[in-house]
């Protein structure tokens, strides 16, 4: 007797959706159709001398598709792809003029997110000049170094961190012409008449062309300028705009620095590709985030490291009028970046009513990346997803390695000397394959600094003569596909000759309802071999009760392996404390890890207690040790206690 259709059709298109979440099918085809996008603008960008992107935004500017249509929102104005256009050549004309800047100069770029930076930005393409961005927070030494690394003659200032490039950022670069763009130098530029350069000017020959400068953090030292090429541009936008479905009235919001690649490439880069709206924050804060998205209709959003924490740990807004509840008012239906942790994702989705995270690896100097679109609970978590034809077809460009950990380097065979594949869901060294002959090809490293960039390429990894380029994550990968942060080397610490993740052990913590933020890191002790574990935590109250100490020794003993409890506590009063994040929000822990855990003696003011010590010190309680089911306070007694070797933990 055959089975009636109505009956056939839902049961089939239910194996045939089964079939495709296990294997991931769609998911690859997406994925190797925009690298595939990528290729064809990259060959038709040589084969046409157009690579520079400033040709996309020409093109769109003429057209009568895109010339209309807004481009750029920044607080309550809107630019068109036309009006960008415009200005990018006025600006252009102006730089080239004024301060004589030839094709293929360097030009440093110290702003914050703003429409000028925008408007300079493609002004110094337009002209064929390259742009190195500035981390405008820098100050001092840190500044005068990356001014100086881009070899640069002209430094143009945002008015907003005038305050920042000071005598000793400029007394050593005598021959840098430091110029704030001032309201009344910007209408100089405004008036200029937009001249469009020749095209010889903006000619290029290769995709591994420098583009533009953009600076590691410098968390481990001076920052260093990473040379990223069009070929990055346009490829990393092509993955950007095909996986999230950019185009058409989609309208991407982001607050993070376009001084930095995830912003300047993977959001504005991506939005120039798709033809769609850039809606740009000035920086980041909790309290204008949501009206941001609000008042420019945002579709979709930007965050890196833990911006999606800040936001669930700031207040609801309501609205002073109805007094509603504003967490949900708002269109954003997909949430993108890097550094979302397990422990807040579901959260993120469940209080603000998002349907879609989009969490991506990658670095501004890597050759390869990883990307995880999830709209359900499965891949919660991972940076990145591949079913078994993109496997198939990566697995010969990506390796995941066995790390020995005293060395922090790859593990390699005693007898062969070669490196060695970790299995499924064991830990590894993420690594990308280089063309043996020509590195430069996909890794162009760091401007005229070529030990920095000869440090991050690993030969005879697998066969003699072979290249690959060291991440320094250690990545670990499912028998589903999912792959998944371990850690950054040099973060992992070992203790009781274990190794010791501290991303998996701050993902841990911070799943006790208490802790608002946790940042795991390890510290060296008096007559202990390795380090042992410390958090640095933020608790929902500033100072933790007896109670809630208990609770979190509980949680660590039933969450964690014996060797990855923290035995150390260090109080931190607010979530993204000052000093311990990158302006990018993603924790540092190098400046924790050199504090250690000896306590500090806090002076007391006669104003505090009245008592007329001023001047006294007395002991503070940041630190806690985990003493048998509990943490208690850390003091002096105690440290000597350890010092003295009278204490062994």
């Amino acid at each position: 007797m055959p089975v009636p259709l109505p009956i056939v059709l839902p049961a089939a298109a239910a194996s045939l959706a089964y079939l495709n979440a296990k294997s991931g099918f769609w998911y690859d085809f997406t994925l190797i159709k925009s690298v595939a996008k990528g290729t064809i603008r990259v060959r038709r960008g040589l084969r046409n001398d157009t690579i520079n992107l400033f040709y996309l935004l020409e093109s769109h500017a003429k057209s009568a598709r895109y010339a209309n249509k807004a481009f750029l929102i920044f607080e309550g104005k809107t630019y068109t792809y036309a009006q960008t256009y415009d200005r990018a050549l006025r600006y252009g004309h102006w730089i080239k003029t004024k301060f004589d800047v030839k094709p293929k100069d360097i030009v440093a770029m110290d702003f914050q997110n703003s429409d000028t930076f925008v408007f300079v930005w493609f002004a110094l393409w337009a002209i064929g000049a390259k742009p190195a961005f500035i981390n405008y927070n820098l100050t001092g030494k840190a500044l005068a170094h990356c001014i100086e690394a881009a070899t640069t003659k002209l430094c143009l200032i945002d008015p907003a961190v005038a305050s920042n490039v000071d005598e000793g950022s400029t007394q050593n670069l005598p021959h840098v012409n430091f110029v704030v763009f001032t309201p009344e130098a910007e209408a100089e530029a405004m008036s200029t008449a937009p001249v469009r350069s020749p095209n010889a000017d903006r000619s290029e020959d290769a995709m591994s062309n420098m583009a533009m400068l953009i600076y590691t953090s410098g968390t481990t030292g001076l920052p260093k300028a990473a040379v990223v090429a069009w070929g990055k541009c346009i490829y990393g936008g092509s993955i950007a705009e095909t996986l999230l479905g950019r185009g058409g009235d989609d309208i991407m919001y982001t607050c993070m620095p376009l001084y930095h690649s995830s912003a300047s490439i993977l959001s504005l880069c991506a939005t120039l590709h798709a033809g769609s709206t850039q809606a740009l924050g000035r920086k980041f804060s909790t309290k204008t985030f949501w009206d941001d998205c609000r008042a420019s209709k945002a579709t979709m959003i930007q965050y890196v490291g833990e911006t999606l924490r800040y936001l669930l740990a700031a207040p609801p807004q309501i609205d002073p009028v109805t007094g509603e509840n504003l967490d949900r008012k708002h269109s954003v239906r997909l949430a993108f970046g890097n550094g979302l942790r397990p422990d807040v994702w579901d959260r993120v989705k469940e209080r603000f009513g998002i349907e879609t995270i989009a969490e991506f690896y990658a670095a501004t100097e890597s050759p390869g990346s990883a990307w995880n679109i999830s709209s359900n609970d499965m891949g919660r978590g991972a940076i990145g997803r591949s079913g078994w034809l993109y496997s198939l077809i990566s697995n010969t460009a990506a390796a995941l390695v066995e790390v020995d950990h005293d060395t922090d380097s790859p593990w390699r065979d005693p007898v062969t000397k070669f490196c060695r594949r970790v299995k499924p869901g064991e830990p590894g060294e993420m690594l990308y394959r280089l063309p043996p002959e020509d590195v430069n090809e996909r890794f162009q490293g760091y401007f005229n600094n070529p030990n920095a960039s000869n440090s991050k390429i690993l030969r005879d990894v697998f066969a003699p003569g072979d290249a690959w380029f060291r991440s320094g994550d250690i990545l670990r990968r499912d028998p589903s596909g999912f792959t998944f942060f371990s850690d950054r080397i040099g973060d992992t610490f070992r203790w009781k000759s274990e190794n010791v993740s501290t991303a998996e052990v701050s993902q841990a913590v911070g799943l006790h309802p208490s802790v608002r933020e946790a940042n795991v890191y390890g510290v060296q002790l008096p007559h202990h071999d390795g380090r042992a574990g410390c958090a640095a935590i933020c608790f929902d109250t500033p100072v933790p009760d007896e109670a809630t100490l208990r609770s979190l020794a509980d949680h660590v003993k039933a969450s964690l392996p014996r060797y990855a409890r923290p035995l150390f506590l260090r109080l931190v009063r607010e979530v993204g404390a000052e000093g311990q994040t990158t302006g990018t929000n993603k924790q540092q822990k190098s400046s924790l890890r050199a504090a250690g855990v000896k306590p500090k003696l806090s002076t007391k003011s006669e104003a505090e207690d009245g008592s007329g010590d001023a001047g006294k010190e007395e002991e503070g309680a940041d630190i806690y040790w985990l003493k048998g089911n509990t943490y208690v306070p850390f003091r002096e007694k105690e440290w000597r206690e350890l010092e003295g070797g009278r204490v062994k933990l």
